[in-house]
């Protein structure tokens, strides 16, 4: 086991994985696949999953819905972060963050840049905390879910992880 994992009982995460598609349907979206895949992999569970299209209101719609529900504890979506005019994950998101976590994106473009270089500047990758709930905005690319998941969100969504995570701050989180 690596010196960053302690023998810690492992917690199971329940995810809600959004894709954000105005052509993709189900067969089509390899990058929702993959972070279910990936999730359920890790020994979290997938609790929902929808294709929705890039609409703010409609993202809106289903993040406040799954940010609500107690029994998620984190959202996952990918698509919707690049800079074109239908992309709008970012405005969907942020009023409805309570904090933002800006490491997320900023160590995302750091490791990416090691696979696509400077074009990792045009995604706009972030997270944040709404009512009690992580919230995680990845590219639409499968590679970039792969990259972030395997090198960001594996280690930092399991409990075990050492000096910190973030699973083991979701009974802290809505504390006042």
């Amino acid at each position: 086991m690596s010196e960053h994992f302690t023998e810690q009982p492992f917690i199971p995460l329940k995810i809600a994985v959004l894709t954000v598609s105005d052509s993709r349907g189900e067969d089509e979206d390899t990058s929702g696949k993959l972070l279910k895949e990936r999730a359920e992999t890790a020994g979290h569970q997938v609790v929902a999953k929808e294709i929705v299209r890039d609409d703010v209101y409609q993202l809106r719609a289903v993040f406040s819905r799954w940010i609500a529900d107690p029994d998620i504890n984190l959202v996952l979506s990918t698509g919707g972060t690049g800079v074109t005019g239908r992309d709008s994950t970012p405005e969907a998101i942020q009023p409805l963050l309570d904090k933002t976590i800006e490491g997320f994106g900023e160590l995302f473009r750091q490791i990416s840049f090691e696979d696509i270089g400077a074009s990792t500047l045009q995604s706009r990758a972030l997270a944040g905390l709404a009512n009690g709930t992580f919230v995680f905005c990845l590219p639409g690319s499968t590679g970039a879910c792969r990259t972030a998941w395997d090198r960001i969100l594996l280690p930092q969504l399991d409990s075990r992880t050492r000096p910190c995570n973030f699973a083991q701050l979701i009974p802290r989180l809505l504390e006042r």
